[in-house]
């Protein structure tokens, strides 16, 4: 049976992409898609959002904005890296598919009450001020949730925000302390693992041949490529946030270490820093599958011919 899943994002190149590869992947159910601030503010994380299910022809799927803000920090954004609309690279139409009118933490409470417990997993692949939300709001649903696979923390590559912090963490510590003190069945895919999902070119081109679909993908890679690049002087850009649906589809792509995760909150130089205890230097017990290593080549394999799909006549 398929994994149903609520996909809890800040679009995003990045994001869209893993998005496209839940669409593509026999394997999820994607039930709802709820945004948070990130990225870009959430207007444009809703926008985006949609902009994707178009592209997909999915807009079955209901979007529902959540949190506009940290749970108590000022927003910070990364258009240094996305652009103005979050989503810069192809030019898209606006989306016609309309907003939900409920909002995103109601959605993951009543889903996760309404669905068997134990069913869905929640992919959080922004900031974690939506999940924490519903978890202090509506703490019955933390037992239900099957697990909860994250983009978010770092390890030994450390920073990208700050010299101690990865984005998403960074954004919304206080919500990251809580969702990884929560006792979820929680995996990570932090900086370590990412930052080795590199694009090349040839996978940029043979993507963009696919269709429209493709087209989109290798815009937005094109353009996310161009930071990333000047900033790390590597060969292309991590893409970030498909590793964790990858996860979901082929854990076996993957190997990590389970370990202890605690989220500095306070620390003048590295709030939102995520203290792994990778060599088990505490006696803290482990609380998150830390991923830290994936098989590229079959990663970006996985990606072009599911996304592919996408561009190719159903029936």
């Amino acid at each position: 049976m398929p994994q149903k899943v609520i996909i809890d994002t800040d679009p995003g190149q990045d994001d869209a992409v893993a998005i496209l590869l839940a669409f593509a992947s026999p394997e999820i159910e994607v039930l709802g898609i709820t945004v948070v601030a990130g990225n870009v503010p959430l207007p444009l994380t809703a926008r985006n959002a949609r902009i994707v299910c178009e592209l997909a022809g999915r807009t079955d799927i209901p979007v529902f904005a959540g949190c506009d803000a940290p749970l108590s920090r000022r927003l910070v954004t990364a258009e240094q890296v996305h652009g103005r609309t979050g989503l810069d690279g192809i030019s898209l139409p606006d989306p016609t598919m309309p907003l939900q009118g409920r909002h995103g933490i109601d959605f993951i409470i009543d889903t996760l009450r309404r669905e068997p417990a134990g069913t869905v997993t929640l992919v959080p692949i922004g900031p974690l001020t939506n999940i924490a939300t519903a978890f202090r709001r509506a703490p019955d649903i933390i037992p239900r949730v099957r697990r909860i696979v994250l983009m978010g923390g770092a390890c030994f590559e450390v920073g990208n925000v700050t010299p101690a912090a990865e984005f998403n963490i960074f954004v919304d510590p206080e919500a990251a302390a809580q969702v990884f003190a929560a006792g979820v069945d929680l995996v990570a895919m932090p900086l370590d693992v990412t930052h080795k999902a590199l694009t090349s070119r040839d996978w940029v081109e043979r993507i963009g041949r696919s269709g429209p679909v493709g087209a989109a993908v290798a815009s937005w890679t094109g353009f996310f490529e161009r930071h990333d690049m000047a900033k790390y002087g590597s060969g292309g850009a991590p893409l970030h946030d498909p590793c964790t649906i990858a996860w979901l589809i082929a854990p076996g792509l993957f190997s990590g270490r389970r370990v202890n995760v605690e989220i500095e909150t306070e620390g003048r130089f590295t709030a939102g820093m995520t203290v792994a205890d990778w060599w088990g230097v505490t006696d803290r017990s482990a609380n998150a599958l830390f991923i830290g290593d994936v098989n590229r080549d079959r990663l970006f394999d996985l990606m072009a011919d599911r996304i592919g799909r996408l561009d190719r006549p159903q029936g």
